[in-house]
C-alpha cells in the first residue's frame, strides 16, 4: 500500500495593505509655493556711482521668503507605509520533518555460497538414533568440554557436527571443537583432525533441533530446483552454546558440500 501525504500551505494577506486610500495620499502632497513677484527690478541709476558707495546692486535684492505651509509640511518620502510598518511579511510555516524508516532486517543466508577452511580440532565418533539424536550430540559435546577444561584449552571455534552417514533408524556422527593446541589423554573414541573444507552452500536453522526437519525439507527443495546435487555429508555449525542455550533458542549453520 502506498500512503500519500499532502502540505497545506496558508498565506496570510495582510489587512492594512488593503486600507490604504488615495485622499490619504494627496493630504500628504506639499502646497505650491507662490509665484514671484511679476514686477521687475528699478532700473539703476544712469549717473555712475562712487566705487565707495554703499548702496547694494539690485541682484543683491533677496527672494520672498517660502510659505509656512510648504515648510511645515513634510516630505511625502520621509513618511513610514502604514503596510510597512504594522504588517509583517507573510511567511510560509516550515515543512514538516522526514519521519526516520524503521530499520530494515536482514534476512538470514539461504543456500549461500561458502568456502569452508580447515580448522585443526579435536572430535569424539559417535552413534545415534533420530529418537534421541539431540541428547546424544549433547553429551559428545559435554565428554570434550571436560577434556578441555581440565586441560585449560579454550575453544578456538564454533561447536559443529559432521554427518558422516545416515538411515531410516539414526546416523553416525563426528562431534568437533576447533582448538589451537593438542590436547592430551584422548579417550579411544576421541583424535585431533581436521575440519571440512571446500565449497558449501550454507543455510541457517533458528529453533530447536526437532524443527530442524522443516530446514532440511527446504535444503532438499532448494537443492531440487537449482537441480544441484550434495554429497553424503554436511555439517552443522552450533552458533549458540548447546550446552547453555535453551534448545528453542538455537541457531545453526547448515553446509552442505556439493558433488
Amino acid at each position: 500500500m502506498f500512503r500519500f501525504r499532502r502540505l497545506a500551505l496558508a498565506a496570510l494577506i495582510p489587512a492594512a495593505a488593503l486600507s490604504l486610500g488615495l485622499p490619504a495620499v494627496l493630504a500628504q502632497t506639499p502646497s505650491p509655493a507662490p509665484a514671484a513677484s511679476a514686477s521687475p527690478s528699478p532700473a539703476p541709476s544712469a549717473s555712475p556711482s562712487p566705487a565707495a558707495s554703499a548702496s547694494p546692486a539690485p541682484a543683491a535684492t533677496p527672494s520672498p521668503a517660502p510659505s509656512p505651509a510648504a515648510s511645515a509640511s513634510p516630505a511625502p518620502t520621509t513618511s513610514p507605509s502604514p503596510a510597512a510598518s504594522a504588517s509583517p511579511s507573510p511567511t510560509a510555516p516550515p515543512p514538516a520533518a522526514a519521519a526516520t524508516p524503521a530499520p530494515v532486517q536482514t534476512a538470514d543466508p539461504f543456500g549461500l555460497e561458502t568456502t569452508l577452511e580447515a580448522r585443526k580440532v579435536v572430535m569424539v565418533k559417535g552413534t545415534a538414533n533420530w529418537d534421541s539424536a539431540f541428547d546424544t550430540l549433547i553429551d559428545a559435546f559435554k565428554a570434550l568440554n571436560t577434556l578441555l577444561d581440565k586441560q585449560g584449552i579454550k575453544h578456538a571455534g564454533n561447536a559443529m557436527i559432521v554427518y558422516t552417514s545416515t538411515d531410516d533408524t539414526g546416523f553416525t556422527f563426528l562431534a568437533e571443537i576447533p582448538v589451537e593446541q593438542d590436547p592430551k589423554n584422548l579417550s579411544k573414541d576421541m583424535s585431533i583432525g581436521k575440519s571440512p573444507e571446500g565449497k558449501v552452500l550454507k543455510f541457517v536453522h533458528r529453533g530447536s533441533y526437532d524443527n530442524m526437519d522443516n530446514t532440511y525439507e527446504a535444503i532438499t527443495n532448494h537443492l531440487d530446483d537449482k537441480r544441484l546435487e550434495a554429497k553424503d555429508t554436511f555439517i552443522e555449525e552450533y552458533l549458540t552454546d548447546p550446552l547453555k542455550t535453551a534448545e528453542d533458542k538455537l541457531v545453526i549453520n547448515v553446509f552442505v558440500p556439493l558433488k
